[in-house]
């Protein structure tokens, strides 16, 4: 193989490469933007009136729902679980005040939880960003056990999409249509 050869090859697999972890992290990234955009719609179209809603409320035969957290009580776990997932990645502290997953007890109105809770994504880009194919898998210790990197980036992405569903749920039960299933909704 002549020198030309070689530095041909070596240039597209460093291409591929840097490609790769590029798109790694770019598509974690749209993904937690997703997210991140579903959820805070689904919280801000709550009115602040029936923040503290809970199914049970509704006295629904047969149903059970003694001892769900309320809409704002999703909202609060969902952030502060974020906050204790990416905070895992980027070896930061997780925020004064938290105590347990389901946030800090004196977050009370809309405003606050809000906030809360677009923070909690703002150190999820931070984690996100410290992605690469070379740390990829790194073992870090969460909750007494030791996961790879990405696992905990993926752990966080659909916690979250699993709340967005039960939040979604609160809401058509208070009779509000999700923003996301809107008909005027841009495509």
């Amino acid at each position: 193989m002549n020198l030309k050869a070689i530095l041909f090859s070596f240039g597209l697999l460093s291409s591929i490469y840097c490609r790769c972890q590029i798109s790694m992290t770019a598509g974690a990234d749209r993904l937690l933007n997703y997210t991140e955009q579903h959820i805070t719609e689904v919280a801000e179209a709550m009115p602040e009136s029936r923040f503290d809603f809970t199914p049970d409320s509704l006295n629904i035969p047969g149903s059970e729902f003694k001892g769900v957290r309320s809409f704002s009580g999703q909202i609060k776990h969902l952030a502060t679980d974020n906050f204790f997932i990416w905070s895992s990645i980027t070896g930061d502290n997780v925020p004064a005040g938290i105590d347990d997953v389901n946030g800090p007890a004196n977050l009370k109105t809309k405003a606050a939880i809000l906030s809360y809770l677009k923070q909690s994504f703002a150190v999820g880009h931070k984690a996100i960003a410290t992605l690469s194919t070379n740390n990829a898998m790194d073992l870090i210790d969460f909750r007494g056990r030791k996961l790879p990197r990405v696992d905990l980036a993926f752990y966080a992405l659909t916690h979250a999409n699993e709340h967005y569903g039960q939040l979604v749920i609160y809401l058509r039960m208070c009779g509000i249509i999700p923003p996301a299933s809107r008909p005027d909704r841009p495509q």
